[in-house]
């Protein structure tokens, strides 16, 4: 069974340097740009790309707000809880498979 073109591009996303952590870090709860950048320590471009295509696979909502000075917020949707969900039970799994190997 071939994954699909829609689970390869997700799965090629979260390779990427910092996506599963921008995802663990938006799990606790909606985030700045500059709040995601101090507790993840990623460069500015990085974080932005990473948001960016987080966005566009719709596992990322960015609100933004018309104040003085701009104000932005990013969340997890619905879609982006889920795969968060699938991140810590792939972790489950490869954490039991590790106690079963010693």
């Amino acid at each position: 069974m071939a994954l699909s073109k829609n689970a390869r591009k997700v799965l090629k996303v979260l390779a990427r340097r910092g996506a599963p952590e921008v995802l663990f870090a938006l799990g606790r709860g909606p985030s700045r740009f500059s709040d995601l950048q101090a507790y993840l320590l990623l460069s500015p471009r990085t974080l932005a790309e990473r948001l960016r295509e987080l966005h566009l696979l719709g596992f990322v909502e960015r609100q933004a707000y018309s104040e003085v000075p701009p104000r932005v917020e990013y969340t997890l949707t619905l879609r982006g809880k889920r795969v968060l969900e699938f991140l810590w039970e792939l972790e489950s799994v490869l954490e039991t498979s590790q106690e079963v190997k010693r």
